[in-house]
Parts: structure tokens; sequence; C-alpha cells
């Protein structure tokens, strides 16, 4: 009988010691590694003047507002996305880890890191507005950031990044069903962003224009419709 529970006893303490050692090969997660994102759509007021936005401020009351998720690999898990071509909207960009840490900030710690980022909306073939002339109705996305994460201030259109940003398809683009890529480009010269003017987002050739590496790219459908 004691020989019994003295086998019962090396039993379990091997199933333990070996517990603990596959315990100690399992490898902590990254917090850095991205395990989703986001795009936020907040409909806004203002209007669409050129390549920029005027009287840009948060609407009261009832407001258009969606979001689209992006798995890690930046595919969209949500569908399509539907933005009225009439409405101006306030985009923001968020990204997550698997503890549901928010990341984008790293983006834009100061001007010396930011200046390595910009970000592009790619695709849809559309009408940019400073196209349309007077009648100020074509497609405009403005970046807007006004600080970097150390509090400094982002002084002017060559610092913005887009990270959060002001877009309107605009009426000229009505009709407009498109895969669209929202990326997030790091430049292998950091003197390449000063170069970009406000026109310069919907580019599909991006990559080639500005040498670097997509370090987030999230493609999703876009379609225009009417809301109420």
């Amino acid at each position: 009988m004691m020989k019994k529970y003295c086998y019962a006893f090396a039993a379990v303490t091997l199933l333990f010691t070996a517990c603990s050692k596959d315990d100690d090969n399992v490898t902590p997660e990254n917090p850095s590694a991205i395990a989703s994102s986001r795009l936020d759509f907040v409909e806004v007021s203002g209007s669409a003047h050129g390549d920029h936005f005027h009287d840009l401020a948060e609407k009261t009351g009832a407001k258009d507002s969606t979001a689209i998720v992006f798995n890690s690999n930046g595919e969209a898990q949500d569908g399509h996305l539907h933005l009225d071509p009439h409405k101006v909207y306030r985009i923001q960009f968020r990204q997550f880890n698997s503890a549901g840490q928010e990341l984008q900030q790293q983006y834009l710690t100061s001007k010396a890191v930011a200046d390595s980022f910009k970000v592009f909306l790619s695709g849809g073939n559309l009408v940019l507005n400073p196209a349309t002339g007077t009648a100020e109705n074509g497609a405009l996305f403005q970046p807007r950031e006004q600080a970097y994460g150390d509090g400094t201030a982002v002084n002017g259109k060559y610092e913005t990044t887009g990270l959060l940003a002001y877009f309107t398809l605009g009426e000229a683009n009505s009709s407009v069903e498109a895969d669209m890529s929202y990326v997030v480009r790091k430049f292998n010269d950091a003197t390449t962003k000063a170069t970009i003017e406000r026109t310069d987002w919907n580019y599909t050739d991006y990559a080639t224009r500005y040498a670097g590496t997509d370090v987030v790219k999230l493609t999703f459908e876009l379609h225009a419709e009417d809301h109420e």
C-alpha cells in the first residue's frame, strides 16, 4: 500500500514539474505587436475650399457616425463603408495590441519621429476638390494633427501626418464604389515629408513616388450613399 502512495506522489510531482517547464517556455506577447486597427468616421461641420477645409467644427445633436475594424493583416472585418458624399467626416485612426491598448501614438511621439510618416488614402479614381473649380464639390482629405506626443505644436501642412484627418467625398464622387487603401507610409528619407502637398494624398503610385515602407495598410470598399 505504501508503494502505491509513493508511485502516485511521484507521478503528481512529475506532472507539476512538466507543467512548470512548459510554463517557463511560453513566450510573452509583444506589447507592440498589432492585433487590430480601426478607422472612426464622425460627421462634422465644415466646407471644402480648394485643398483644405474652412470652418471645421464638431456637430451637436444628431450626426452621422460609423467605424470600420481591421484584423492584424489590415483586412476590413465589417463589410463595406458607406459615406454620404455631401458630408464632412473627421477620421481617427486607432491601432491596438492584443490587450486592447492603443498604439497609434508611436508615429507621433515627436517631430523627429513623425517626420518619417505620412498617411495616404489611395484608390477610387476620385475627382479631387481642386479640380472642380468654383463648384467645390470634389474629394478632399486634410491631415489635421495639432500636437505631437511630447506636447510641442504641429506647425503647418508639411508637418501633419494624417492619423487625425478630415474627409469628404464630394458630390462629384456621388456614384463611387471603390476599393480604397488607408496607408501609413514610412519614408526612407525623413526630408520627403516636407515635399508632399495637400493634393498628393490620393495617388495610387505613392509607393513609386515616395520611397519607403507601408507600416500600415488598411484595405476596404467605399460606397457613396446619401444619408438622411
